[in-house]
């Protein structure tokens, strides 16, 4: 039997298994062990593609055991696997052991076999949701080996998509929900669901705004105490005289104005969570009673003499240097230690670039909600202006500018001079000095070109018919806004 034969008798077997779009996870155990057995391919395998994490995760595998399965993740453009995700085009390796390209996640080089590897892209229309991948023999007919894997996954097209379009959205509307998909924020929580359940102090680090107390009221939830109370305070937001009075409560009399007898913060938390935010900046006197209080889980109110106990679990955050608090003398020793049993660092936004875009559509959500606005999506120029800033302020700052932005788009898209003027910088919007009608018919163009490109691929022919230009007008203003349509391809 011939190869081209062979090889399409191999498509009219695949053909039948995926034949009425059954559920990918019927198919791909099938498929891959054909091309496996028909092409003497080695580790057949599928990794579908998270557009919001940007990361390719294996899905299934032929040859592969489960260990190696869980190693097979990659980000956009990290390896060979990761460039065809991000070009959308396939790519071929003639000898793994010898090319750079590849990352062995899976472990197949450190076994010191010459082998080629072939992956191609899994396309929805012009978008790439998927990759298959094969290992192959050197003296394998590589062409063949593309073509056959190109046309599969043109067969697997359909059952990816169903799968993938049926994969839930983030719940962004959830109490407490985090949102967020970067290597960082799994990291996170990982953390919170090791310590939830266990009733240990956690001290939460971070730069202000990162979602501490999103964090904490997440601990709060997965602990045992989810059904007692969750209850907050945030230490820097109030005066020295009162902060005592607000966590112990004060008896009648104990200061003027104190007409009655008040319950402080740590019996209101009896049987559940409570959070003090921005720890670092209780003065020396209070920082030696709440220690007693994680000690000896025992306090007395202002003015009283009753010995008082509480069952609460303190969760405590700070954007402060606590340890070089305790070098300087100015927070205790004993009571950082106390409260650094389990610290978890939440990353500043600018380390969580993956999750930019998914914050701000769910801003986009919250905003047209709350203003009776319409806004459907964020102008490309917007969104690289996004991705190039380094958001001192992390998502407090970035949930700001979303709603600025939302309140001042006249039509349903976000452009980019909607965004506050920190962002508005020459670099990222690539545009001429500010304040004349030149400059914002340029920021205007560049914005309307960037779009069309988005919309059709990076196709710039198309982009010039939706626009009513010729090929060569677009053609020139790429040049001129040093506009890349090749980025756009795979958007």
């Amino acid at each position: 039997m011939s190869e081209s034969t062979q090889a399409l008798n191999l498509l009219g077997r695949i053909a039948r298994f995926v034949r009425g779009t059954p559920p990918l996870d019927d198919v791909l155990g099938p498929v891959l062990r054909a091309l496996s057995e028909e092409l003497g391919l080695q580790r057949a395998t599928l990794s579908t593609l998270d557009p919001h994490a940007g990361e390719l995760r294996i899905e299934a595998a032929h040859g592969l055991t489960p260990t190696e399965v869980r190693r097979g993740e990659w980000d956009l453009g990290e390896g060979v696997t990761g460039r065809v995700a991000q070009s959308g085009e396939p790519l071929r390796v003639a000898d793994i052991t010898t090319d750079a390209r590849f990352t062995d996640k899976t472990g197949m080089a450190a076994l010191g076999r010459p082998l080629a590897f072939v992956c191609v892209p899994v396309l929805d229309e012009t978008r790439v949701v998927a990759t298959l991948s094969a290992f192959a023999p050197l003296e394998a007919d590589l062409d063949q080996v593309e073509r056959v894997l190109s046309l599969t996954a043109a067969l697997l097209a359909p059952s990816v998509r169903a799968r993938t379009a049926g994969t839930p959205a983030p719940d962004a509307d959830a109490p407490g929900h985090i949102l967020g998909r970067s290597k960082a924020m799994k990291q996170v929580y990982q953390l919170i669901g090791q310590v939830a359940e266990s009733g240990t102090t956690v001290l939460l680090l971070g730069e202000s705004g990162t979602g501490k107390e999103l964090v904490a009221s997440a601990v709060h939830s997965g602990s045992e105490r989810a059904r007692g109370p969750f209850v907050k305070v945030n230490c820097a937001a109030l005066p020295e005289g009162v902060i005592e009075s607000e966590l112990f409560g004060h008896e009648r009399g104990a200061f003027t104005g104190a007409h009655t007898r008040r319950e402080g913060r740590f019996e209101l938390a009896d049987g559940g969570t409570l959070f003090l935010d921005e720890i670092g900046d209780l003065s020396p006197s209070t920082q030696v009673k709440l220690l007693r209080v994680l000690q000896e889980r025992e306090f007395e109110r202002v003015g009283g003499n009753q010995t008082l106990r509480a069952d609460v679990r303190v969760i405590t955050a700070t954007s402060r240097d606590l340890e070089r608090m305790v070098h300087e003398g100015s927070f205790r020793a004993d009571l950082y230690y106390r409260l650094n049993v389990f610290p978890i660092r939440l990353p500043a936004l600018r380390e969580r670039g993956t999750d930019i875009l998914l914050l701000a559509d769910h801003f986009v959500e919250v905003f047209n909600k709350a203003h009776g606005k319409a806004v459907r999506r964020i102008a490309t120029a917007a969104i690289d202006m996004m991705l190039a800033y380094h958001w001192p302020g992390n998502v407090r700052e970035l949930e700001n500018c979303v709603e600025r932005a939302v309140l001042l788009a006249r039509d349903d898209v976000i452009l980019g001079h909607h965004l506050p003027p920190t962002l508005q910088t020459a670099e990222s919007s690539n545009t001429a000095p500010r304040g004349t009608l030149k400059a914002a018919v340029a920021a205007l163009e560049e914005d309307l070109i960037r779009d069309a490109l988005k919309s059709h691929r990076g196709n710039m022919a198309a982009a010039a018919r939706e626009l009513g230009i010729t090929e060569r007008m677009m053609g020139t203003r790429v040049e001129r806004y040093d506009i890349d349509p090749r980025r756009y391809k795979t958007r």
